[in-house]
């Protein structure tokens, strides 16, 4: 996999890809963000659109793994019902957790794709890890200078990506 900052899909929100999407292009893994991927921040547990989207995968025999930069305390509360492999303290873009989800769930590179809200960390860790990214908008994104600096630098990256694929996954 040649490595760029552009994911391979950009849908407008998690459920978008749907677990038929994801077994029609070879999917049998998903590596998750949680924090504005899923949820927002502010929300400790998955709700049930998140639930019903995990149960919908796992009809299709596709597992989830959890790969989170947030701390201990905030990743075990949000997986604690769901028991998932779950990581934090990831260090996105380091790839070390996405290979070790990928042990646990199973998988190897070219089943398994990666899904969150950051180019610079989400997408960058997929492809540090040489598998497929889907890059959903945050939820609710924080509005400090470091957060909106990040964005504008994302921008040229997702206008890529259109141009690239066009409006339409």
């Amino acid at each position: 996999m040649k490595f760029t900052f552009v994911p391979e899909y950009i849908f407008n929100n998690f459920s978008e890809a749907s677990a038929d999407f994801l077994e029609s292009i070879g999917v049998r893994g998903v590596i998750l963000d949680i924090d504005n991927t899923l949820e927002p921040y502010e929300n400790d547990l998955p709700g049930e659109a998140v639930i019903a989207w995990l149960n919908s995968l796992s009809e299709k025999g596709i597992k989830c793994a959890f790969v989170s930069n947030n701390g201990k305390e905030r990743v075990e509360l949000f997986n604690k019902d769901l028991n998932l492999p779950a990581y934090y303290k990831a260090g996105k873009p380091f790839k070390k957790k996405l290979l070790l989800a990928m042990k646990d769930m199973g998988t190897d590179k070219e089943n398994t794709i990666a899904m969150g809200d950051q180019v610079f960390t989400d997408v960058w860790a997929a492809h540090n890890a040489g598998i497929r990214a889907i890059l959903v908008p945050p939820i609710n994104d924080k509005k400090d200078i470091l957060t909106k600096f990040k964005r504008w630098l994302e921008r040229p990256v997702i206008k890529k990506y259109h141009k690239k694929r066009g409006k339409a996954n």
